[in-house]
């Protein structure tokens, strides 16, 4: 069951107690992150979480690690487009100390002049590493297609040229301005109750002061099909194809993931069977979803052999239309129902992945859905929903594809040709 208490501030602490479980997950969300950036300051959101982890105002950067390491417990963060998380796992018993530091690391870093130096370093080379992996860099050229001009098609590392100049300043007055505490979720799960959870809450976070909601810019709906065929000396080409999908929240959310489930979500998948298991034409195939407060993204994503993209890309297009034209069968449509029902029973038993789920659902919709309301829902999609919203995304304006590899000009064309819905 979850509980949920919003702090006279604004901080909303909520809870699943998990008596059985052995340990306790938690995590500080703050709803900010890369979209709410400019091309000044790109990155920013990025390097401030990793300052946190150098030091703040109460733990220099080393007790910061052994405090909660020393313990047996585990820490570590992420910056999303939306919102950034702090998290850690310990055992119940070292939840308070936990969380004195994470919360203290996160809303009163140090910003160390000499300690930004040696992180704008370490930024810039992981910036490098990403775009030495073309099957990680193509994920960055497609958000270029898919939200050209907006914070949502830039890199959340930054540039390297943004990264360069970022100032102890900027960074600290980033912090101030967007880690207030009307946009801070404090979420926990485990063997933990609410009870607990909320006095080390309220000791550690109800003196925050009380601050504005953030808020970002909108997107603009895409009105033609896009490409970035770059090259690149690869062994294998790399594909991305993205299609502007559904916000967070949206009712269609639960046919949307049966389309991903039947598409590209596992090894009985269809981009998955047609590719890899008949052709043999790719080892990695799939497709995942992106989904944001305003839009999302259906994404497919496949690594294949150079001679072979034009016959992958038609075999992945002959799909996307297939499911579109055509009825998926009762047998695969429950087969998928099932898949989502089993995953996401097997993540909810683990306190972190329960953690996860909390948070960003609250962070994001301010309400957490239950395992049963989600099966009431999901109960009421059938075929007719699958095949009217594939139609609705898969169109032929709303078609990005980038590609990593060593493609010529002749190729680019036959490329283009092979992308028709």
């Amino acid at each position: 069951m979850y509980k949920k208490t919003v702090l006279d501030n604004g901080v909303r602490v909520v809870t699943c107690h998990m008596p059985n479980m052995r340990s306790a997950s938690f995590g500080l969300w703050f709803g900010v992150g890369g979209r709410f950036e400019t091309k000044k300051n790109n990155g920013i959101s990025h390097f401030l979480e990793h300052m946190c982890f150098k030091g703040s105002k109460r733990f220099s950067g080393e007790q910061i690690k052994q405090l909660i390491e020393g313990v047996g417990g585990s820490l570590n963060a992420f910056t999303a487009e939306e919102f950034t998380c702090y998290l850690a796992k310990v055992l119940p018993k070292y939840l308070e100390q936990s969380f004195e530091i994470i919360s203290d690391m996160a809303v009163n870093p140090l910003v160390d002049k000499k300690e930004l130096e040696k992180e704008r370093f370490v930024i810039l080379e992981e910036i490098r590493m990403y775009r030495d992996q073309p099957q990680s860099y193509v994920y960055e050229l497609l958000d270029e297609l898919l939200w050209p001009g907006h914070p949502l098609g830039m890199n959340l590392a930054g540039t390297f040229d943004t990264v360069k100049k970022i100032k102890q300043e900027d960074i600290l007055s980033f912090n101030n301005k967007f880690y207030s505490s009307p946009n801070i979720v404090a979420v926990a799960s485990g063997n933990v109750s609410h009870e607990e959870f909320l006095n080390i809450c309220t000791r550690h976070l109800s003196r925050l002061s009380k601050g504005s909601k953030n808020s970002f810019s909108a997107f603009n709906q895409q009105s033609k099909k896009s490409f970035n065929l770059f090259f690149k000396n690869t062994e294998q080409s790399h594909i991305a194809l993205g299609f502007e999908a559904l916000r967070r929240g949206h009712p269609d959310r639960h046919a949307l993931m049966l389309i991903h489930i039947i598409l590209g979500a596992n090894m009985s998948s269809r981009l998955f069977d047609e590719l890899r298991e008949k052709r043999g034409l790719a080892y990695a195939i799939s497709s995942h979803l992106k989904q944001l407060a305003d839009t999302g993204a259906f994404i497919v994503h496949a690594g294949v052999d150079n001679n072979k993209l034009c016959q992958a890309l038609e075999i992945i297009f002959k799909e996307l239309n297939k499911i579109k034209s055509e009825y998926v069968s009762d047998s695969e449509f429950q087969r998928a129902k099932d898949f989502y029902l089993g995953q996401l029973t097997f993540a909810l038993e683990q306190t972190m992945e329960e953690m996860f789920y909390m948070g960003e659902q609250t962070i994001s919709l301010d309400k957490v859905r239950t395992h049963a309301e989600i099966i009431r829902e999901l109960e009421k999609v059938d075929v007719d929903d699958i095949k009217r919203l594939a139609g609705k995304i898969f169109s032929d304006e709303k078609i990005n594809l980038a590609v990593i590899g060593p493609v010529s000009d002749k190729d680019k064309s036959g490329i283009k040709k092979k992308c028709l819905l």
